[in-house]
């Protein structure tokens, strides 16, 4: 029976000659990971469940990144109830203020999730390192316990949705207008319980910031993952940064997939994602005056280096817009020194923007960004529910970094086009 590439890494992670869709498995993890939110219910279920010795502590991992450095007292409790579980069960890979990182974005970097692997994290965006051709999904807190507690998770097999990708993206649009012009084509529960696999020559020119935030979105569209075949630019990325040697799978010529859906990117343009779901999406050219507040470059989505960069592209030299309040969150602490040493920072403040150490901060309504009744946010985060950012009465409008940027200049939901013409 032929198999897509999801299915092919379950199976191996199952000891499996083969699964199908639906099938429930039970397979070996190489990540589990957890973050200041979350960690601390699967700290106290892990307890609550009799254990004292996570099964592998070099798989395990602890991230504090959304509310660190700490906003108040309860987050600085959360915290130290991770670092305290950290210390005590001797995890190497914890990352706290001074080595922080915005999870999704550090796990990468730092080579913790590779090509083939099996990967679940207490959060919902743990599919983005599908980028690197690995399977990974976010579970709730008592399935990250009991991953820390075995090395293992049940799994029911995943069908799959293929995106045969061609042409290469146009100028000021990138792997967010990508993502968001396919939830807005699939809804956001288009992909439910689904795999959406990535392959063809278009997938192949994606960057892996790119890929990256591809995969980080398939949530949004209800996915179980996201995943991208693995190609010379998967294996130059992770030359840089793997630890462990590479699992490579490739579906089968004959796999059975639900939906295949052929998206031209050169005839992609900039999308922005209104109020208050993913799926509302508008291109540039069918959007009318929309006066913005606040904007926010950053997160797990497009916290990059990369990103960084289209943004410098368009503050670089300019002003942010009297009205607005621009928010600038590198990623990871590497991700801010490579933007110290281009320059960027120093670009950015002389803009008018304010540069945040890593954390996620506003995406969530957490701190550094909350919107007050009435005001709208244009961000290059993930999600626009109602209440996400602050007020129920708020507006958050998802973008690309090179529409965010140009909107704080213009202070409007603008192109990047209208900037540099």
């Amino acid at each position: 029976m032929s198999m897509t590439m999801s299915q092919k890494i379950l199976a191996a992670h199952a000891g499996l000659e083969r699964v199908e869709a639906g099938q429930l498995i039970l397979c070996k993890l190489d990540r589990i990971h957890g973050n200041d939110i979350t960690s601390p219910v699967a700290i106290r279920e892990f307890k609550k469940m009799g254990f004292e010795k996570v099964a592998d502590p070099d798989r395990v991992t602890l991230i504090m990144d959304h509310f660190v450095p700490n906003k108040d007292i309860k987050a600085a409790q959360q915290c130290k109830c991770c670092r305290d579980f950290a210390n005590e069960q001797e995890l190497e890979s914890f990352f706290d203020v001074g080595r922080m990182g915005i999870e999704h974005a550090l796990i990468p970097e730092e080579g913790l999730v590779v090509t083939g692997d099996v990967a679940i994290g207490a959060d919902s965006h743990t599919c983005t390192y599908g980028a690197l051709g690995a399977f990974s999904t976010g579970v709730g807190s008592t399935d990250m316990a009991f991953g820390m507690a075995t090395g293992k998770a049940w799994f029911k097999v995943p069908s799959a949705i293929k995106f045969v990708l061609t042409g290469a993206l146009p100028r000021c649009v990138s792997g967010k207008d990508l993502i968001l012009h396919i939830i807005g084509m699939i809804g956001v529960d288009g992909a439910r319980y689904k795999s959406m696999e990535f392959t063809g020559p278009g997938a192949r020119s994606l960057s892996m910031p790119d890929r990256l935030t591809v995969c980080n979105m398939a949530i949004e569209a209800g996915a179980k993952n996201g995943i991208f075949e693995v190609d010379d630019v998967t294996l130059a990325y992770e030359k840089e940064h793997a630890r462990r040697e590479l699992r490579i799978f490739k579906a089968d010529e004959d796999a059975v997939y639900d939906a295949t859906y052929e998206i031209d990117l050169s005839e992609l343009r900039p999308t922005v994602a209104f109020p208050h779901l993913p799926e509302n999406t508008h291109t540039v050219d069918e959007i009318g005056e929309v006066k913005i507040d606040q904007v926010v470059i950053g997160s797990c989505t497009n916290g990059l280096f990369k990103d960084m960069a289209e943004a410098d592209e368009i503050l670089k030299g300019r002003k942010v817009a009297r009205n607005v309040r621009a928010i600038i969150i590198p990623a990871t602490q590497d991700i801010y020194l490579k933007c110290l040493e281009a320059g960027f920072i120093r670009d950015f403040i002389e803009a008018g923007c304010v540069v945040s150490t890593p954390t996620c901060g506003p995406c969530l309504g957490g701190y550094m960004g909350i919107l007050a009744e009435g005001e709208r946010c244009v961000s290059t985060t993930n999600r626009n529910f109602v209440g996400r950012m602050g007020h129920v009465d708020s507006e958050v409008y998802l973008a690309s970094p090179a529409t965010a940027a140009a909107s704080a200049v213009l202070g409007r939901i603008a192109s990047a086009e209208e900037v540099l013409k």
